[in-house]
């Protein structure tokens, strides 16, 4: 244990520097992060030397064990969070890179946030740095940055990105937390009635092998069924790869795509929730964009870029026509038939008042509720569907393997 000061950022700029006792560096970084500030400096204390620190350090040991590892949408959400604080504490910005490029922990991010550090330093700006990593941060993320640079508000465009980002995280986080217990359910319950299939009744199989026609058909078609399993699994795995493949190959084309998103959204239950989810995603984004002074018809373009779905896609190519020959937004989204009518009576309000980037946001507030809320009933009625029919295969295959046994005794007697 040893003493540390250090110098940290609160989270709305303020620089703060005290004195902490930790074990190491790496301890002092948690500690800090747990208080909700944001490590800008870390040195050994010397002794009798209050306020003193050594030379400074930024070499932070690194807490990823040594493996590379994707970026993921979280830790985009935390560098970020970090980049606006560091900013609106007065750093300048190769200072904030340098501090963040030290101190986050995915080591791929790190290796692209010292790339961008480079870049800056050789006089390119912010956001030209960060499009030359396209694959990290998307459109969307460097033309609201680029729009901040224009502004002189970078930090306000980070922060209001970090709420994006922060909001759809927790929107995917919602719908995994509620699909988790059913395919946990799903994966246990179909490994069980494979071993049932593949490994006891296989036991039963050689006292059953003499009776023929005399087993009950239950039992011929529960026995027919564990053959096929043991003797022809390779031929099953065999034709669900070619029928993957042939379902990949199918959706790789412009029309297999449209054809298989347009059942998509037909689908009972399903298809509105993936409308839902998809409205929802637009207007985030296109409200997140608008409110940080990036043009309509351009965020329209960027907006049709992130929409997964090819026929809501197809629509808004439409709609982006429309709106650049002035016909505003309402009119040619309802034009469309994609979009929900409570969608576009929000829009249309927006656009009379002035407030469309406000509205936008409300609706995707709306609709990422709407989402979670629908996520979590139609699991409630997965999850008790899934015991009944795992419930009835298991019994159907146990009553079928009784009545077999009955069967025997009736012929030994």
């Amino acid at each position: 244990m040893g003493q540390f000061s250090y110098r940290a950022a609160t989270a709305d700029g303020q620089v703060v520097e005290g004195v902490i006792d930790a074990d190491g560096k790496a301890a002092v970084v948690a500690r800090l992060r747990g208080q909700g500030y944001i490590p800008l400096e870390i040195d050994v204390a010397r002794a009798g030397g209050a306020g003193k620190r050594a030379p400074r350090s930024w070499a932070l040991p690194s807490l990823s064990f040594g493996w590379r590892r994707r970026v993921k949408p979280r830790d985009l959400m935390h560098f970020t969070r970090e980049l606006a604080t560091l900013l609106r504490a007065g750093l300048p910005l190769d200072r904030c890179l340098q501090s963040l490029a030290t101190l986050t922990e995915n080591d791929e991010l790190k290796g692209i946030v010292r790339k961008i550090l480079d870049d800056v330093k050789e006089g390119s700006s912010l956001s030209e740095a960060l499009e030359s990593h396209h694959g990290v941060f998307p459109p969307l993320y460097v033309n609201m940055v680029k729009a901040g640079e224009a502004g002189g508000v970078v930090e306000s465009i980070l922060e209001r990105l970090a709420d994006y980002l922060e909001n759809s995280e927790k929107t995917r986080d919602e719908i995994r937390s509620a699909m988790t217990y059913p395919i946990i359910l799903s994966v246990v319950g179909g490994i069980s009635i494979i071993i049932l299939l593949t490994y006891v009744l296989p036991k039963f199989t050689v006292l059953f092998a003499d009776l023929g026609a005399a087993l009950p058909t239950s039992t011929r078609i529960v026995m027919t069924v564990s053959d096929a399993i043991q003797n022809y699994w390779w031929l099953m795995a065999g034709l669900l790869a070619v029928a993957a493949l042939g379902m990949q190959r199918y959706t790789s084309t412009p029309a297999g795509r449209v054809a298989y998103h347009r059942w998509q959204l037909s689908l009972p239950l399903f298809g509105t929730l993936i409308t839902k989810i998809q409205v929802s995603r637009f207007a985030r984004t296109l409200g997140t964009m608008l409110k940080s002074g990036v043009p309509l018809i351009q965020s329209l373009d960027i907006v049709r870029a992130i929409v997964s779905n090819s026929v809501i896609r197809q629509a808004l190519e439409s709609v982006q026509r429309d709106v650049s020959e002035g016909k505003g937004l309402a009119g040619p989204l309802e034009l469309t038939g994609v979009f929900p009518s409570l969608a576009l009576q929000m829009v249309a309000v927006g656009e009379d008042t002035g407030r469309l980037d406000d509205m936008l946001l409300v609706v995707s507030e709306h609709y990422e509720r709407d989402v979670t809320n629908s996520v979590s009933r139609l699991m409630t009625l997965v999850e008790p569907a899934l015991l009944l029919l795992m419930g009835l295969v298991a019994g159907f295959i146990v009553i079928s393997m009784m009545s077999a046994i009955f069967s025997v005794n009736q012929l030994i007697e």
